[in-house]
């Protein structure tokens, strides 16, 4: 019985990876498809039927370019990285809320923290061991930036704890069940969205790849393959990112179809932000994390924990 659940938990697991890859390639396709659209242009319609087959095209020609590297760098973590990145954007879907089977653990939403505070090793490892100014000061923003987002995107999650009682992704499927929490807690949903942005380094928050002025941010040293697993693990953190968003606020079922669409209109979100805004002056930046954010998520989180002393 044992070996049947174990071989059961791995299959699982490979078919829940092998289905994120393909989101992210079409989640690519959308992007490109969507901003050239805002931009009055078509997006990438010359390989196959409307372009269809392009996030393919990219991904082959991609990986089959020749793999190259500066001989300055420090060759081992700036290899392992990028992997890193991608191990960690897809582990983290351990969490999604299967009713039965896979990976439910009680501690979901601690392992979630854990797993995206992990990623601010990858970003300064690849910046490090590339040797190259531009990489080094895109990584180091890009720690400072996440670090900081990271404060408000636990204490709003550590809020929706105390409402639910649990730290089980499931619990908030099961306590949205007669009313959304977008409905209670809409400031949140605000901050916890621009926070997500912050997070996965999107516009207007995309300082670690500020092209005007740092060239490509920490990638700049990466070709090929490389490049490829970094674009991956952010297009991986995209989707995930708008999967949480959905169970915390938009609460749905897995198994309802509506709970996609509002994942792909999130994801879509990410993109109409980007098409839309312009990027954030550095401070400003930091001032909204600090100044702004921090102070409202702690007065909520203290709302929601008297409001569980008194109905204790």
């Amino acid at each position: 019985m044992l070996i049947k659940d174990l071989s059961l938990g791995i299959v699982s697991s490979i078919l829940l990876v092998i289905c994120v890859l393909v989101g992210v390639a079409f989640l690519t396709l959308l992007e490109r498809k969507v901003l050239g659209y805002i931009q009055i242009r078509k997006g990438p319609n010359k390989v196959g039927i409307w372009g269809i087959p392009q996030p393919f095209a990219d991904a082959i020609k991609l990986f089959t370019k020749e793999q190259t590297y500066p001989v300055v760098s420090n060759y081992t973590p700036y290899y392992i990285s990028p992997i890193f990145s991608l191990f960690l954007a897809l582990i983290v879907w351990m969490i999604f809320p299967m009713w039965v089977g896979l990976h439910n653990f009680n501690l979901g939403a601690l392992f979630f923290l854990s797993c995206t505070s992990m990623g601010v090793y990858t970003v300064m490892m690849a910046g490090w061991a590339s040797n190259s100014n531009y990489a080094l000061l895109g990584g180091l923003r890009a720690v400072a930036q996440t670090i900081s987002y990271e404060v408000s995107l636990a204490l709003i999650l550590l809020s929706f704890v105390f409402l639910v009682q649990s730290y089980n992704i499931l619990d908030f499927t099961r306590g949205q069940e007669g009313l959304w929490f977008v409905v209670l807690t809409l400031p949140l949903c605000i901050m916890w969205f621009a926070s997500c942005l912050a997070e996965t380094n999107r516009t207007p928050f995309d300082f670690a790849e500020g092209e005007s002025e740092l060239v490509s941010g920490f990638n700049v040293e990466y070709s090929s393959g490389g490049f490829a697993l970094i674009f991956m693990a952010e297009y991986a953190s995209i989707l995930f990112m708008s999967m949480l968003f959905v169970i915390l606020f938009l609460g749905s079922n897995i198994y309802n179809i509506f709970f996609y669409i509002k994942l792909v209109f999130l994801a879509f979100m990410f993109i109409w932000v980007r098409g839309t805004l312009p990027r954030f002056r550095y401070d400003k930046l930091m001032f909204l994390a600090w100044k702004s954010y921090l102070p409202v998520a702690l007065n909520f989180l203290i709302f929601f924990s008297g409001g569980l002393v008194l109905t204790m």
